[in-house]
């Protein structure tokens, strides 16, 4: 038998991923765009939900103060992807709520001087104005480092090696939120599963009208058809003698978002009062910037890819950071009770769908505007039941992962440098913060446990992110490790066109700036 020829057994390195119906700047007709806007609308709510459900009742907040927060998160969630699409890096992405801000946070609502406060409303509403207060100060960070440019800088230290285990931790790193959850409801998560990945990949060459509907619409007729299906389980009485935590994760009603939503409300800035700043909490939650930062940085790169665009240039990386940085601030003086960052699961709808439309994007922010204003509406929507997004993220995480590892095509990965590197930063990228997480679960506080307590803030925050450890890993090692005569095998000569603005043609169609703004802010 004759030996295989080259040419069968391996495949050329590619800039671009191929077989996406849409690009970046290429777009779905009006009718189809406004259903794949709503479809990552839908998505967007699980993190929104989820984040004020489990932070306002440890503030003393009752159900219709949670709804107000969820709200207000959609609110600026939808200013800041529309300025994020719009003005920072231009990409497809959803800029969401971040659990890097759960640590802090926490702290903050166990300040001592807070819970001494005996009226459940008024500790919530202090509390809510510390976290703002909080926010504020901490946005500064990425507001400074990314239109001064330093991040950009930074930048210069990354390698398609170094960011493989950082891209694909932000996705793997999250694996908690995924099964885990599923598995509180069983009987809602595992037929959401099998119908999604049934319909997004067995059945994506049925078509409607030329139009491969299942596929490009997967997320929305599944979520529907469990979410009825979640709904006549609740309705025959079937968890009426269960566990209160069953009955919160598998019924339909138990969320009680409807009934205390008001029916139109426009959330504002400063609407729970006047921020109040203390410096250890801003210095706890400068922390979870940083680590809003760099999963960012990472959702970025895997946006690039699913949305068939080049990878940003340093300088549109680190405009995007600051503009989050802006967002951030947003965060802080409308009172959404979380900082921003790029939401990993739209990023990975973007690969799903195979539509990296930036229009899309763009209406779906459109959407979380207009319904969070609508209360019963965006209430009614809301109450899909965490159980059916956590099986979504089963698939979604995993493909902004594995869009990580693509990187590796650019890198020589025959050699014993880089095996040690991937290997070890993404080992110790999943290892070190799960240590932290279990500790945690046993000892009732963080390993990080002094008086100092934005000291451990900081730490906890820091070491509870895979992107974050697998960052400051394998950018050590990648940057010291026989660096010098390793530029081949880590992939630079490839990386290095993508720098700088004018590195490559395709940058200036995918990146520049709308309304002609580019002669104001010149590329770096």
């Amino acid at each position: 038998m004759a030996a295989p020829k080259l040419e069968e057994i391996s495949h050329p390195p590619m800039d671009q991923l191929q077989g996406l119906e849409y690009c970046i700047d290429s777009n779905p007709s009006w009718g189809e765009a406004i259903a794949l806007g709503f479809q990552h609308y839908i998505l967007a709510l699980g993190t929104a939900v989820m984040i004020p459900s489990f932070l306002v009742p440890l503030m003393g907040g009752s159900d219709y103060d949670k709804v107000r927060v969820v709200q207000t998160l959609l609110f600026v969630e939808g200013i800041n992807t529309l300025l994020q699409t719009l003005f920072g890096t231009r990409l497809p992405t959803v800029i969401g709520g971040s659990y890097a801000f759960m640590v802090p946070i926490i702290s903050i609502i166990h300040d001592s001087s807070l819970m001494r406060i005996e009226d459940s409303e008024v500790r919530f509403h202090n509390t809510m104005r510390a976290v703002q207060g909080a926010l504020i100060v901490a946005s500064s960070i990425q507001i400074i480092m990314g239109y001064s440019q330093m991040w950009a800088i930074c930048s210069r230290f990354f390698s398609p090696l170094g960011m493989v285990p950082v891209i694909a931790l932000v996705g793997f790193g999250l694996f908690d939120r995924g099964f885990p959850v599923l598995g509180r409801c069983v009987e809602i998560g595992i037929p959401m599963l099998i119908l999604f990945v049934a319909f997004s990949q067995y059945l994506k060459n049925f078509q409607f009208r030329h139009l491969p509907i299942l596929e490009r619409f997967a997320l929305l007729i599944s979520i529907t058809v469990i979410w009825a299906y979640a709904h006549l389980l609740t309705a025959s009485g079937a968890y009426k003698h269960h566990p209160e935590l069953t009955q919160r994760n598998c019924r339909t009603d138990k969320a009680n978002l409807i009934s205390s939503a008001p029916w139109i409300k426009i959330p504002y800035p400063l609407q729970w009062g006047a921020p109040t700043f203390d410096a250890g909490h801003a210095f706890g939650m400068m922390a979870a910037v940083l680590v809003s930062l760099i999963e960012s940085t990472a959702a970025y790169k895997a946006a690039s890819r699913l949305a068939s665009a080049t990878p940003p240039p340093a300088h549109v990386l680190s405009r995007g950071i600051g503009w989050q940085g802006i967002g951030i601030l947003l965060n802080g003086l409308f009172g959404t009770l979380s900082g921003s960052s790029v939401s990993v699961e739209n990023v990975g709808l973007l690969g799903s769908t195979r539509i990296g439309s930036r229009r899309v994007i763009q209406i779906s922010a459109g959407f979380m505007i207009f319904f969070s204003m609508l209360g019963k509406f965006g209430a009614l929507f809301a109450s899909i039941p965490f159980t059916i997004f956590a099986a979504v993220y089963c698939v979604l995480f995993g493909l902004v992962a594995s869009v990580g590892l693509s990187f590796l095509q650019f890198t020589n990965m025959n050699s014993m440098r880089n095996l040690f590197i991937t290997g070890v930063s993404l080992f110790l990228g999943l290892s070190v913060p799960e240590y932290f997480r279990e500790y945690t679960a046993k000892a009732l506080h963080e390993p990080a446990h002094t008086n100092a307590g934005w000291f451990n803030d900081f730490l906890n925050t820091i070491f509870s992110s895979s992107s974050t450890v697998a960052l400051i890993v394998a950018i050590f090692l990648d940057n010291t490790l026989d660096y010098k005569d390793s530029a081949k095998d880590r992939g630079m000569p490839w990386w290095a066109k993508f720098r700088t603005f004018k590195g490559d043609g395709r940058n200036e169609e995918f990146y520049t700036l709308p309304f002609n703004l580019n002669r104001f802010f010149p590329p770096s």
